[in-house]
C-alpha cells in the first residue's frame, strides 16, 4: 500500500511537477490586450510567443539550436569530412581534427582547428586554424601554424555550404501561418 502511493507522488514530481512549473511567469494585462482571442493569438505569434504543432520539434524562440539545424556546424563538418576527429563539442563550439597525412610513409601531417564564433554566416564567425607537423624522424618533429591559403580557403568554403544550407532550410520551412475558421 505505501510502495503504490509513493510511487504515485513520485510519478507526480517528475512528471507534472515541471508542467505546473511553466505556468508561472508575467500575468497580461487585461487593458492592453484585445478581447477577441483570435487576434491575441496572432499577436502572440507575431511576438513570436506562440507555437504550432507543425514545428514543434523545431528550435526558435530561444538561442538553442541543435547542431543538426546550424549550417555554419554542418557545413564545418561536411567539408572536413575526411579527417578524422579528435573533438567535437557544440555546446563548446569548436571542432579539432586529429593528424591527418595521406599516407602512413607521409612525414608531414595536418591538424585543423575551427572554433565557432557566433552562428551568424559572416566571415568573422569562424576561428580557423591550421597546423603541420613536420618530422625528421618519428622522434624529431616540429609543428607550425599555417596562416596561408588553406586557411582562406576552408573559411571560404565552408561559408559557401553553410549558405545554401540556410538557403534550403527556409525553403523548406517557408510556411504562412494560416488560422483556422472560427467555429461557433
Amino acid at each position: 500500500m505505501f510502495n503504490q502511493i509513493f510511487k504515485k507522488i513520485l510519478f507526480i514530481i517528475i512528471f507534472l511537477a515541471p508542467l505546473l512549473n511553466a505556468c508561472g511567469g508575467k500575468l497580461g494585462d487585461a487593458r492592453k490586450s484585445s478581447p477577441d482571442p483570435r487576434d491575441r493569438v496572432q499577436k502572440n505569434i507575431e511576438e513570436g510567443r506562440g507555437f504550432r504543432l507543425s514545428t514543434l520539434g523545431q528550435s526558435g524562440g530561444t538561442n538553442y539550436e541543435f547542431a543538426s539545424s546550424n549550417p555554419l556546424w554542418r557545413a564545418s563538418l561536411d567539408i572536413i569530412d575526411f579527417m578524422p576527429l579528435a573533438t567535437a563539442n557544440y555546446s563548446g563550439g569548436v571542432i579539432v581534427t586529429d593528424w591527418y597525412s595521406k599516407d602512413a610513409t607521409s612525414n608531414e601531417a595536418i591538424k585543423i582547428s575551427i572554433r565557432f564564433l557566433t552562428n551568424d554566416i559572416r566571415s568573422d564567425a569562424l576561428g580557423v586554424k591550421v597546423f603541420y607537423k613536420k618530422c625528421k624522424t618519428p622522434n624529431s618533429c616540429y609543428v607550425e601554424e599555417d596562416e596561408g591559403e588553406l586557411k582562406n580557403e576552408l573559411v571560404a568554403q565552408i561559408l559557401k555550404a553553410a549558405t545554401q544550407y540556410k538557403e534550403n532550410d527556409v525553403q523548406k520551412e517557408s510556411k504562412p501561418y494560416i488560422m483556422a475558421p472560427e467555429k461557433r
